[in-house]
This record gives structure tokens, C-alpha cells and sequence, in this order.
């Protein structure tokens, strides 16, 4: 089956087509959703969620872009929902001065493999996993951020920076043992 006519199918509900797409895309999508998880079970929950929102708005899907950046969006989303419903131990602090500090913790990080930082990322508290993921490995602005989640830009800001010191905190603790 091609990817044009999968498309097609499922959006009229073609539960074999929704199969087809749901193997070409289930190992991408798990990784964001280890990304957002604290373990591979949660990761399987939002996984199973963020598809049954993908197939029930996949109308929505205009056939403009690419549809994995699609679905990875429905995903990140799901993902923020389903914290959100379940996770009430997000971190918010608004603080400022961090701005600086950034760019001198990129360079630890980008010497990391997926796998190690995907691991790293899910032992953050929620608020610092959440905003890291969403600027760092989405691309999202601060402003977007902090419009998504509802809180300042400043917090943003300062969930992030903790969200980069303490993986650079675990990243040292690994290298000592």
C-alpha cells in the first residue's frame, strides 16, 4: 500500500490503512512519547491515546506538509494533555537571570545519543521535562511555551535552564561511576 492511498483510506476510516500507517510511524512516535513519559509503560499510554486522537482528527490532515510532522504535533500534544490529566507535580517558578547560563550548557548535550538523552529526559521532574522537550527537541519559542502551557516566558526560561542543569548533574554523576 502507498503512503498517498493510506492516507486516503484511513481518513475514511479504513481500519487496515490505519494499521499500515500505525506500523510506519509507531517507533518515531514512541520516541516523543518517551520523551514527554516516565517510563516505557506511560510512554505505551500516550502512544495508544495520541493514535486514537490522530485517526479521530485525521480529517483534519489537508495532505499539506509532511504527515509525520502532523502526527508528531497530535502526539506532543497528547502527550501535554495526558500530564496534565495525571501529573499535578509540575515545577512553575518564575525567575530570572538564567537567560546567560544557557548556551553554555549546550555543548554536554550535544554529544549524547538519542537513547542516553531519551533515558535522561524521563528522570526530569514534569515541568522541566515538558518545557526542555518542547524548546530543545520541538523547536518551540519561549512565548510558545509559555502560551501552551500557561505560564510565563520567564518560567520557561528558568524550567529550562534547571531542566539542562540537572541533566548535566545526572550526566556527571554517570561519568563518576
Amino acid at each position: 500500500m502507498n503512503l498517498k492511498k493510506a492516507i486516503n483510506a484511513a481518513k475514511k476510516g479504513n481500519t487496515t490503512a490505519q494499521k499500515y500507517l500505525y506500523e510506519q510511524y509507531k517507533i518515531s512516535l514512541f520516541t516523543v512519547c518517551l520523551r514527554y513519559s516516565r517510563d516505557r509503560s506511560e510512554a505505551e499510554d500516550i502512544l495508544q491515546e495520541g493514535f486514537i486522537n490522530i485517526f479521530k482528527d485525521f480529517h483534519q490532515y489537508t495532505g499539506e506538509g509532511n504527515l509525520e510532522s502532523w502526527m508528531r504535533r497530535v502526539m506532543v500534544n497528547t502527550a501535554l494533555r495526558y500530564l496534565r490529566k495525571w501529573k499535578k507535580d509540575w515545577q512553575h517558578e518564575d525567575s530570572q537571570g538564567y537567560e546567560d547560563a544557557f548556551h553554555s550548557q549546550e555543548v554536554i548535550f550535544q554529544k549524547l545519543g538519542l537513547e542516553e538523552l531519551t533515558q535522561l529526559i524521563q528522570r526530569l521532574p514534569n515541568g522541566y521535562k515538558i518545557v526542555f522537550n518542547l524548546y530543545v527537541i520541538e523547536g518551540y519559542s519561549h512565548r510558545e511555551i509559555a502560551d501552551i502551557l500557561g505560564i510565563s516566558e520567564n518560567t520557561s526560561k528558568t524550567q529550562l535552564f534547571k531542566a539542562k542543569a540537572a541533566l548535566r548533574k545526572q550526566l556527571e554523576r554517570q561519568l563518576l561511576t
